[in-house]
C-alpha cells in the first residue's frame, strides 16, 4: 500500500489523504518550538479525534427574503394546537402566579390536577389500644362492626365446609389408595398411615384399618365403602362422649370456669355461651379473670354490652382469684342464673401458672362447695397431638368436666377428637368451625363423623 492513502483504521476515524494544494483550507498552524508540549503530543490520532475533523469555515450567508420563519406558526394554524380541550378547565401557563412557588414552575405539558379546598384535620383523639384490640377481635367474632351478613346455611352445612380439609386429605387417600389395587396388607398399613397422619391415633387407626379389611382379603373394595366404614368407626368411638352441656337450674348461678392455654380462644367461646344461654331465656354474667391481658378484659366487656349481659372486671393485674369471688357474690345476690368466669391463658407446663388457677378454684369454693360446677377446656384443633398433654396436665390443676374443640377448620387434623375421645373420654360440648357466632354448636358424633369421612349427612 502506497504511503501517500491512509489505511482502514485512518479512513474509519477520518483520516484523509494528501489534498490539492488548491483545496486545502486553514491549514492548521505548527507551534513554535518552545511552547508546551500539548497532553495528546505523542497520541495516534484515534487517541483523541482532534485532528480527525477538518475546521472549515462556513460561508457567512443570508437568510432569503422570502424564506419563511421558522419560529413563528404559520397563520393558518396559529393557536391551533393551544385551544384548550373542549370539557377541560384552562390552567394558567407554567410559571406563572398560579404555580406552587415551593415547588416552581410546572412543566407545560403535564395535566394539573384539581386541587380541592383544605379541610381543617379534627384534633387527633387519644387511642385506647385496647378497646380497639377487643375490637378487632370481636369484629373477627361476628359481632363487631361491620355486622355480617346473615348466613343462609344450616350446621350442617358449616360444619361440611369447616371440615373440609380434614375431609379432603382423608378422601384423597382413600381413593388413590383403593381404586388401583385389590386390599392386602400393604394397602391396610397405608390407610393406617393416612389416619395416624389425621391425628385420629394409633388405635383408632387399627380398628379402621381392621373393619376395612375384614372378609376382603384379595378383593376390591370402593373409596365409598371405605369411607362409610370410616364414619362408622368415628361414630362409634365419639358417641360415648357426645354430651350437651346441661346447666343445673336448682344450682344459682350455675358456675362454668373457661380454661385453656394462649390462643385457644376461651375469650370467645365464652361470648358465644352468653349468647346461646341468654337465647334460651337464662340470666348471664361474665366474669374477666384474665387480668394479664388488658383486650381480654376489653373484649369480654363488648361482649357484654351486646348481648346485654353485665361483666364484673377489674384492672389489668388485679388478683384473679379475687375477682372470681366477687363475681359470685354478685351473682348470688342478683340471682343469676348462669356465672362465666374467664381466665388467663397459660402453658400447661407453667406449674406457676397452674398453681393460680388452683388458687381460683379454692376461692371461689368459699362461697360455693360444689364451685365450679362445670370446668370446661377449650382446645385449639390446630395444636394436633399437643391437645393430649393439654388435657392431662390443666385435668390435674383444674377439675375438667368437658372438652370445647375449636378452630376445626383451620387443620387436615380433625381427627385429634377422636384421639382424645379415645385416650380420655371427657365428654365433647361444643365444637367451633369458624369465626362466627353461629360456628359454635353442640357435638354429635354422627354429624361429625360423616362430615370427616366426606359423606352426605345420614
Amino acid at each position: 500500500m502506497s504511503e501517500d492513502k491512509p489505511g482502514w483504521f485512518g479512513r474509519l476515524f477520518g483520516r484523509k489523504g494528501p489534498q490539492p494544494a488548491e483545496q486545502a483550507v486553514d491549514q492548521p498552524v505548527e507551534p513554535p518550538a518552545d511552547s508546551p508540549a500539548s497532553p495528546a503530543e505523542g497520541q495516534p490520532d484515534f487517541a483523541t479525534g482532534a485532528d480527525a475533523v477538518e475546521q472549515v469555515p462556513l460561508p457567512p450567508s443570508e437568510p432569503a427574503a422570502d424564506a419563511p420563519d421558522r419560529n413563528t406558526v404559520p397563520d393558518g394554524i396559529e393557536g391551533a394546537d393551544l385551544q384548550p380541550i373542549a370539557g377541560e378547565p384552562e390552567r394558567p401557563p407554567a410559571g406563572t402566579a398560579g404555580d406552587d412557588p415551593a415547588r416552581g414552575a410546572e412543566p407545560a405539558h403535564e395535566t394539573e390536577v384539581a386541587r380541592e379546598p383544605a379541610v381543617e384535620a379534627p384534633p387527633v383523639q387519644p387511642v385506647d389500644t385496647a378497646a380497639a384490640l377487643a375490637h378487632d377481635a370481636l369484629a373477627h367474632d361476628g359481632i363487631g362492626e361491620p355486622q355480617r351478613e346473615p348466613q343462609a346455611k344450616g350446621w350442617w352445612s358449616r360444619l361440611t365446609s369447616g371440615m373440609k380439609r380434614t375431609s379432603s386429605a382423608l378422601s384423597d387417600r382413600v381413593t388413590g389408595l383403593f381404586t388401583k389395587r385389590k386390599l392386602d396388607a400393604n394397602t391396610l398399613e397405608d390407610l393406617e398411615d393416612a389416619l395416624i397422619q389425621a391425628d385420629f391415633g394409633v388405635e383408632t387407626a387399627m380398628r379402621v384399618s381392621e373393619a376395612v379389611g375384614k372378609g376382603r382379603y384379595e378383593k376390591g373394595i370402593s373409596p365409598d365403602e371405605v369411607r362409610a366404614i370410616l364414619a362408622a368407626e368415628v361414630e362409634r368411638a365419639l358417641d360415648p362422649v357426645a354430651h350437651p352441656l346441661v346447666i343445673d337450674a336448682a344450682r344459682k348461678p350455675f358456675v362454668i370456669l373457661c380454661v385453656g392455654v394462649n390462643g385457644a380462644g376461651k375469650t370467645t367461646t365464652l361470648g358465644k355461651l352468653s349468647l346461646k344461654f341468654k337465647a334460651e331465656g337464662r340470666s348471664v354474667m361474665l366474669a374477666a379473670g384474665d387480668t394479664f391481658r388488658a383486650a381480654a378484659i376489653e373484649q369480654l366487656k363488648v361482649w357484654g354490652a351486646r348481648t346485654g349481659t353485665p361483666v364484673i372486671s377489674g384492672a389489668q393485674g388485679a388478683d384473679a382469684a379475687g375477682l372470681a369471688f366477687d363475681a359470685l357474690k354478685q351473682a348470688q345476690a342478683a340471682g343469676t342464673d348462669v356465672l362465666l368466669i374467664d381466665t388467663a391463658g397459660r402453658l400447661q407446663n407453667k406449674a406457676g401458672l397452674m398453681a393460680e388457677l388452683e388458687k381460683i378454684i379454692r376461692v371461689i369454693r368459699k362461697v360455693d362447695p360444689d364451685a365450679p360446677h362445670a370446668t370446661l377446656l377449650v382446645l385449639d384443633a390446630t395444636v394436633g397431638q399437643n391437645a393430649l398433654s393439654q388435657v392431662e396436665l390443666f385435668s390435674q390443676a383444674a377439675p375438667v368436666s368437658g372438652l370445647v374443640m375449636t378452630k376445626l377448620d383451620g387443620t387436615a387434623r380433625g381427627g385429634i377428637l377422636v384421639a382424645l375421645a379415645a385416650k380420655f373420654g371427657l365428654p365433647v360440648h361444643f365444637i367451633g368451625v369458624g369465626e362466627g357466632v353461629e360456628d359454635l354448636e353442640p357435638f354429635a358424633a354422627r354429624d361429625f363423623a360423616r362430615a370427616i369421612a366426606g359423606l352426605e349427612k345420614g
